[in-house]
């Protein structure tokens, strides 16, 4: 924004008329009592225009002393928003053009040499007979209808260098073209005539409608058929399996041995009773204890919920409150569901964290993220903290 400053050339004072003082005095009622100096944008605005379009330093000092502000106050206020004038306008037409990317593409520059040709060279001077002025300013929200101009109140759109000239031709005899697009168009619609839906049957009063549904989703596939289970496996043949009726093919006498086949089932028996005496035990490995302590173990609880009780041990319970991160509310919190002891939190599990976390309303993520069980396993052993607000614990 370039460097703002007031007209070198000042009136005398400056005093709101006696419409304009009751409507600034209304205005002022609208804002909580020490908080009138709201007021000061919408009475520079009426300032300016009862003063031909600008705002002079009197109207400035008017207002501050009507707001108890500052003079250097309202200044900053009236040099900040480039909607206030601060040297005199055109007495008949103020030209604000708009320079900004789409203005500019559709022939912003165009319109600015008319300006320079019709008005002044430079912006912000007055015309050599005073009736007009110019500035260039940002996007003035008419960009579909682009390049346009703002005249007082009033927007011009969809200009060409042509049309600029008769607008500007009609304030100088005192007749302004109607506001809007000089194109010919209806606001922003578009230009020429329809290229859609120009069937004029479609908008009769005869015609019918018909209604159409969506066809039904199709059925979901077949479930496929359950798995088989598999057939049993048959036993083996004997088919051509040698006949050991005889004696002399018996197990027991398939190698030469002193002892006669009438003697083999009695040293066979012998020898059994031999191996079931010197046989030791196996020794169950570890594993094998370790998986059997386990299943006789109580099943832990499917829902995270950690060890709660009711009310404390001995009757008191310790002072949550030297785990950093847990103040008095938390500490509330947590006795009202069951936790009050170093120990109870140092033994939670990553489940049995995200069941208390889900119960610390406006509290989420704290026991994770200020690390409570590794704080409460040194607590639980004794260990206590230079603070009553505990320690806050070290990360990375």
């Amino acid at each position: 924004m370039s460097v703002r400053r007031l007209d070198p050339v000042q009136p005398e004072s400056f005093a709101f008329t006696r419409e304009n003082l009751a409507w600034a005095r209304e205005t002022i009622k609208k804002y909580p009592e020490g908080k009138q100096a709201s007021a000061v944008i919408p009475l520079l605005w009426r300032a300016q225009e009862q003063n031909d379009g600008w705002v002079p330093k009197p109207a400035m000092e008017y207002i501050a002393n009507m707001l108890s502000m500052s003079f250097i106050r309202v200044y900053e206020v009236a040099t900040f928003y480039t909607m206030f004038q601060l040297s005199p306008v055109g007495r008949k037409a103020h030209v604000q053009l708009c320079g900004t990317t789409p203005c500019m593409l559709r022939g912003a520059e165009d319109l600015k040499k008319v300006c320079q040709r019709k008005i002044h060279a430079e912006p912000h001077h007055l015309s050599p007979d005073g009736d007009f002025s110019w500035e260039e300013v940002e996007c003035l929200g008419a960009c579909v209808n682009a390049p346009m101009v703002l005249i007082w109140n009033d927007t011009y759109e969809d200009l060409t260098p042509e049309s600029f000239e008769k607008v500007l031709d009609g304030f100088a005899k005192g007749t302004p073209v109607k506001p809007g697009p000089q194109n010919g168009r209806q606001f922003s619609a578009p230009e020429g005539d329809l290229t859609s839906l120009t069937d004029k049957t479609l908008y009769g009063k005869d015609r019918t409608f018909k209604r159409v549904e969506m066809p039904p989703p199709a059925p979901p596939p077949p479930a496929p058929p359950p798995p088989q289970a598999p057939a049993a496996a048959a036993p083996p043949s004997n088919a051509g399996k040698p006949q050991t009726a005889a004696p002399e093919t018996a197990p027991a006498v398939k190698s030469p041995s002193p002892v006669t086949t009438a003697e083999a089932p009695v040293a066979l028996a012998k020898v059994e009773i031999k191996a079931e005496a010197s046989a030791i035990p196996e020794k169950v490995p570890e594993r094998v204890a370790a998986a059997k302590k386990a299943a006789s173990a109580p099943a832990a609880k499917s829902d995270g919920k950690p060890e709660l009780l009711k009310k404390p041990k001995s009757g008191k319970g310790d002072d949550l409150k030297l785990i950093w991160g847990i103040g008095p509310k938390l500490e509330k919190m947590l006795n009202a569901v069951g936790v009050w002891h170093f120990d109870q939190i140092a033994s939670w599990t990553k489940a049995e964290i995200k069941w208390v976390d889900e119960r610390l309303e406006g509290f989420k993520g704290r026991p994770e993220r200020d690390e409570w069980v590794k704080q409460a396993k040194k607590l639980a052993k004794g260990w206590r903290p230079d603070k009553d607000v505990g320690e806050k614990p070290r990360r990375g």
